[in-house]
Formats: C-alpha cells, sequence, structure tokens
C-alpha cells in the first residue's frame, strides 16, 4: 500500500509539499512509516496576504454570535466524525481514553467557547472594556475601553501530544475574535492534526481564508508578520527563545503567546498522612499524570512533593499502583498506557532522566530499559524518581522527563514546600491535597505568583474534580517565568488576545455609534409599544421606555420595613438619619426602590420576556425622601442569543427623582423569546 502524503491547504486549495523535501512520519506503536509530510514550495507569505486580505475581512464583517454559532457547527462536526479520528489516534501511540482528551475534548472546547461567545458577548463586532470612564462634569465627554479585531493573521505552533485539542484550543478564540489562522501542527502526529482539520474544511462552515494549514516547515511565514498579527506557540523553551528573538517579531513588536516547559509540583499537605482521604487522592492523582498520555502532557505532575515523614509511604504507595499499569498496544482493552510519541522522544526522556539521577535522584520504580511493548515502537515502563535532598538536585527543577516520570522528594514544613514549588521557576498548574484551609490560604498566597493554574483538592471535591492534568476553556491555561507567561483559553479573556484594546474619548452618543451598544447618556428611541411585548429580534439597540411617576411616602417606608424585617435607623428614625453625614433625613430602603422601578416598568401579561435573570452593576446615587417621587427609563443595552429558543436582553435601568437627579442604575437581565 502506498504511503499516504498529507497535504498543506494554503489559500483555498488542498496542496501537496514538494517531494524532494518530504519526511516520513513513523507509527508510536511498531515504527512503520504512517505518512509523508513536507512544505516544500509553499508561498507562505502569499498565505499570511491571503488570510490578511481575504480571510480577515470575511471574519469581522460577521457579528460575535454568528462567529460563536460557526464554532459551534464545527465542534458538531468533528463529533460527528470522531471515529475516523479515533482510528487514527492509535498510531500515536495512545489509547482511546487518551484520544477521548484530544478528539472530543477538542470538540468541547469549541462547544464552550460557542456557548461563551453568545451568552456573553454582544451581537456586534466591538467588545466593551469596563465601565464608562466620566472625563467631564456635563457628561457629554467620556471614555470607553474597547476591544476591536486585530487586522492580521494568527500563527497557531502546536505540540506533538494534542493534534486535534492543541489544534482547537487555539482556534476557538481566535475565530470568535473575528482573525483568521494558519495552523502548523507538530510533525510526529501531523496525520491527525490533517484530519481533524480536513474535516472542518469539508464541513464548509468557515469563510474563505479563514483558516489554512502548513504540514512541514513554516519557511520564511515569520518574516511576513507584522504589529497586527499574533504567533501562539506550544513547545518546548529553546524552540520559544528562537522564535521571540525572531527578528521580525521583535522589530514589528508581533504578539508571542508561549505555552513551554513547565515542571509542575503536586503537594500532599502536611495534614494529609497515610488513611486520611486526601493521601489517597494525591496518590491516584500522580499516577494518573504519569500514565495519561505516556506522561506527555505539559500539565502533568513531574514533582510530587510530601512531608518527610510520610515519603516512604508515598513512594511505596506510587510504586504498588504503578505496578499494576500494564503497558502495550493502545488498541488493547487491557492497556493503561501506551506509548511515547516516538523512540527518539523515548530516548530524549532517557536522558532527561539520567540527568537527573546524576545529580543524586535514584530510580524506585520502573525500568528505563526494559522491554515493554510491540517490538519497534516507542514504549517505556513509568518511571518514579525520588530526590531525599530536593535543594541539592538541581536537575530535578530544571530537567522535564517530557514522558511517564515524576519524582517524589520531601519537604520540611510548609514555608519548605511553598518554596521548592515555586523553584520549579514558574509551572502551568500546581495541585495541594489537603482538608485544612489554613494551609491551602497559605499556600496559595506563597505560591499563587508561580503557578498559572492551581488545584485544592480534598475529600469533599475529589469526586468532581476534572484533575490536575485538565485544562479547562472556561480557565486560563498558561504560567509564568519558565512556563513561557502567555495565556491561552479563559473564556473571553482568550478572545481578548486576538483583539487590540483601544481607549476612545468622546460623547456618549459618538460612543454608542461606534459600538453598537448603548451608553449611558447616549441616544435614546422612545418606543410607544411596550418593550416586553416585543420579541427580542424585533427589539432595536436604544428602544426606550419611559415610565409615569410614583410619589413614595412615609408610609411605603413604613411598611417596607415592617414587611421585610429591615427596621435600620435611616429609615425609621428621622433625627438619626438626620446625624448622619450623608443622610438629610429618613430615605427609602434601596430595595424598596428598586422594588417600585420593576412595578413602574413591568408588562404583568405572558409575552416574550419569560424570566428576569438577574441584576449587575447596581449604584444607589441619589437619597429618596419621603414625598420624593421616582420614574423609570428602561433602555435595551445589548442583546444576546442563548440558544435557538431563548436569548437574553441587557437592559440599562436609570431611575431619576423629581429633579430628575438619577437615583439608581443598573443593569437587568430578562431572558427573552428570540
Amino acid at each position: 500500500m502506498k504511503t499516504p502524503q498529507l497535504l498543506n491547504y494554503a489559500r483555498g486549495q488542498w496542496t501537496p509539499g514538494d517531494t524532494a523535501t518530504l519526511t516520513e512520519l513513523p507509527s508510536a506503536v511498531d515504527g512503520s512509516t504512517v505518512a509523508l509530510t513536507g512544505s516544500g514550495g509553499l508561498d507562505f507569505g502569499a498565505m499570511a496576504a491571503f488570510a490578511r486580505d481575504v480571510g480577515g475581512p470575511a471574519l469581522r464583517r460577521l457579528t460575535f454570535h454568528e462567529r460563536a454559532r460557526m464554532l459551534k457547527a464545527l465542534g458538531l462536526a468533528v463529533l460527528a466524525r470522531k471515529e475516523e479520528l479515533y482510528e487514527l489516534n492509535y498510531a500515536t501511540g495512545c489509547t482511546r481514553k487518551d484520544g477521548w482528551i484530544d478528539i472530543e475534548g477538542g470538540a468541547g472546547t469549541l462547544l464552550s467557547f460557542s456557548s461563551k461567545g453568545r451568552r456573553e458577548l454582544p451581537d456586534a463586532h466591538v467588545l466593551l472594556d469596563g465601565q464608562l470612564e466620566p472625563l467631564s462634569k456635563s457628561g457629554l465627554f467620556v471614555g470607553q475601553h474597547i476591544f476591536t479585531s486585530l487586522q492580521g493573521v494568527a500563527v497557531h505552533i502546536n505540540a506533538f501530544n494534542f493534534p486535534v485539542w492543541g489544534m482547537l484550543e487555539k482556534l476557538a478564540p481566535t475565530i470568535l475574535a473575528g482573525v483568521p489562522a494558519i495552523v502548523k501542527p507538530a510533525s510526529a502526529t501531523a496525520w491527525l492534526c490533517e484530519a481533524a482539520f480536513r474535516v472542518m474544511i469539508e464541513a464548509d462552515i468557515l469563510p474563505l481564508g479563514a483558516v489554512q494549514l502548513i504540514v512541514g516547515g513554516v519557511g520564511d511565514l515569520f518574516d511576513h508578520l507584522s504589529g497586527q498579527d499574533v504567533v501562539s506557540f506550544t513547545g518546548s523553551a529553546a524552540t520559544a527563545l528562537k522564535l521571540r528573538t525572531h527578528p521580525a517579531i521583535q522589530r514589528n513588536s508581533v504578539k508571542f503567546i508561549a505555552e513551554q516547559d513547565s515542571l509542575n509540583a503536586s503537594i500532599l499537605g502536611p495534614d494529609a498522612a497515610p488513611g486520611t482521604p486526601e493521601f489517597d487522592l494525591f496518590v491516584q492523582e500522580v499516577v494518573t499524570e504519569m500514565t495519561v498520555k505516556a506522561g506527555q502532557k505539559c500539565t502533568a505532575i513531574r514533582r510530587a512533593m510530601a512531608p518527610a515523614a510520610h515519603i516512604d509511604a508515598v513512594e511505596a504507595a506510587i510504586r504498588d499502583r504503578l505496578a499494576v499499569t500494564r503497558v502495550g498496544d493502545p488498541r488493547a482493552e487491557d492497556t493503561r498506557m501506551g506509548a511515547l510519541v516516538s523512540r527518539a522522544q523515548r530516548d530524549s526522556v532517557r536522558e532527561a532522566v539520567s540527568a537527573i539521577t546524576a545529580q543524586g535522584a535514584r530510580v524506585v520504580a520502573g525500568d528505563l530499559h526494559a522491554s515493554v511493548g510491540p517490538d519497534g515502537g516507542a514504549f517505556l515502563s513509568p518511571i518514579l524518581l525520588r530526590a531525599d535532598d530536593p535543594w541539592s538536585c538541581d536537575a530535578v527543577h530544571d530537567v522535564e522527563p517530557f514522558g511517564p516520570v515524576a519524582t517524589v522528594m520531601p519537604y520540611r514544613d510548609l514555608n519548605d514546600a511553598v518554596a521548592l514549588a515555586n523553584r520549579g521557576r514558574g509551572s502551568l498548574v500546581l495541585s495541594l491535597f489537603t482538608h485544612s484551609p489554613e494551609a491551602a490560604r497559605d499556600f496559595v498566597l506563597g505560591a499563587g505568583s508561580h503557578h498559572g493554574r492551581m488545584l485544592v483538592i480534598d475529600r469533599t471535591n475529589a469526586k468532581d474534580s476534572t484533575g490536575h492534568g485538565s485544562p479547562l476553556p472556561v480557565l486560563v491555561h498558561g504560567g509564568p517565568g519558565r512556563a513561557g507567561g502567555g495565556e491561552e483559553m479563559g473564556g473571553i479573556r482568550g478572545v481578548a488576545h486576538y483583539m487590540q484594546r483601544t481607549a476612545i474619548q468622546s460623547s456618549p452618543a459618538m460612543i454608542a455609534a461606534i459600538t453598537d451598544q448603548y451608553i449611558p447618556g447616549g441616544p435614546k428611541h422612545v418606543i410607544d409599544a411596550h418593550p416586553f411585548r416585543k420579541r427580542m429580534s424585533e427589539l432595536h439597540i436604544g428602544d426606550t421606555l419611559k415610565t409615569a411617576s410614583r410619589t413614595v411616602t412615609v408610609e411605603d417606608i413604613e411598611h417596607f420595613a415592617h414587611f421585610t424585617g429591615d427596621t435600620f435607623y435611616a429609615h425609621m428614625d428621622e433625627e438619626a438619619a438626620k446625624a448622619s453625614p450623608i443622610f438629610e433625613g429618613r430615605v427609602a430602603h434601596g430595595y424598596l426602590i428598586l422594588s417600585f422601578a420593576a412595578g413602574l416598568f413591568v408588562d404583568p401579561a405572558p409575552g416574550p420576556v419569560l424570566a428576569n435573570t438577574g441584576l449587575e452593576n447596581l449604584r444607589f446615587l441619589t437619597p429618596l425622601y419621603p414625598g420624593d417621587s421616582m420614574r423609570v427609563e428602561l433602555t435595551v443595552r445589548s442583546k444576546s442569543l442563548k440558544s435557538e429558543d431563548t436569548g437574553v436582553v441587557r437592559w440599562a435601568v436609570e431611575i431619576f427623582n423629581q429633579k430628575e437627579e438619577l437615583v439608581a442604575t443598573y443593569d437587568l437581565l430578562t431572558e427573552n423569546v428570540p
């Protein structure tokens, strides 16, 4: 059978690389050639230009919601053809369970960002950042920070360990931000990435130029990057340094996001003695992180720390669990750990272990050179190391064996554990197993600055925990220092990485026009029909209902006080209220004002408004005294489509007294029929 050649996807066409420059990609299971790959002959400058000139404008014409719906369709397309991807997954050395993290986890990331985009972003092109900033007494000159899409291309350089998830977790926020991408997978598993990419192209969801694929080297692509472009890299610190210092990156201030080497730590708390649930959970997590994906995860536990009094028990418990871990063909049902991605990677892990043992650590479980798994494959038994003096073994904190390897080490007290964890010089993730809130607080305060994500696991949350090594779409993935200093995902935070923050100074009316969202002080369109009688699609930004007025009496205040039990002196005692430095006498309750406001603007009949789902940004600005009147202006601020059946309208609620002074303001969220 002829070995298949992987294809690049450049300028809307599937394009083979020059045959003279092709590379053979071996199976991790038996060493046979899975595919040929290469990108020789591609015009990388033309690809970058195609992304900017064709893909970028097409994406920017779409709103956040339209882009979010595309992400959902892409995720469903991947799931519909997941069995094809699982079949290709085995040759990477991964079991089906490992592949689930990569394939269905990648699709799930697309779906998560789609949901976040539709729920948290406006159906518009501009994202507001923070509140309006008053810049003048009149209110006619204000400031507003906004995010707009970068007008360049995102270059995604991914690692071999997650060829599908690694691609999709970068693509999701990029596409949602309205920026086209060029994807460059690691060659070692490029066949799986190319197959998943092909699924998306054949689904015919994205506009032309939104995505392109390079299955070989990137040639002179970096020479064509500008200040509007972004490079998002996952891989080794050495490669990251080489790319960061590329002349074009430096000269043009190209945004560079890096997720690189990370010697992640897991700590057994001082209270977690043998026999406690936390002890067992810690041991289980270390073994899991050593064996899932054969330890080839940027988030895997490399350093396992325990109180000196318990280090022998920890070693024994981990060793016993590893002894029954079956290593072998990832297709076999009884296999618990597959192969490393290649024999070259296995050699790299062996070299790293040798460097650590050369400084005093020793192997206490596993055999570096044992023959395991099918012949020709890149199999390695899990290796547990022990460093009894971790402060004299620098290599354990500096050298990352990217495979099924972890080192156990003792700590003296909590301060020593914090210092050891931070000695890794920055990591993607740290986990702490403790049932002591005090220990958790002290540890996070001491180590939070050095770690991008921290899990505190105990008997109460372990069952629900997603685990030490699982990055989540809604949480930041990245870390300081050695881990690269970058961030990915994190919900809408990840979208902002592909946008430019700009401070706009102008009138509220002008800023409302720029952002296509109502801004306090901006133009309102007073409507006669009650807005609660309109479907969301029939409402327009700035549509405003002005209510009648209602006078608030002493009797109202006292009835509310006795009915609710809120008899605070400022509402019930005239003399005490006058003695306050902020009141002239008795005042209406803030929540009475909110309740009366709802009574003024709510239409009680069934209709397109289904429910009140929240209230945000509440401010009480002017006291309301007995005898004062109040009225409400209810304005459509923004709209978000939650699902095919429901949407969310954000209303600006402004409450005025008889002097036209603002009494209170807040945002009201309602669930509506689209």
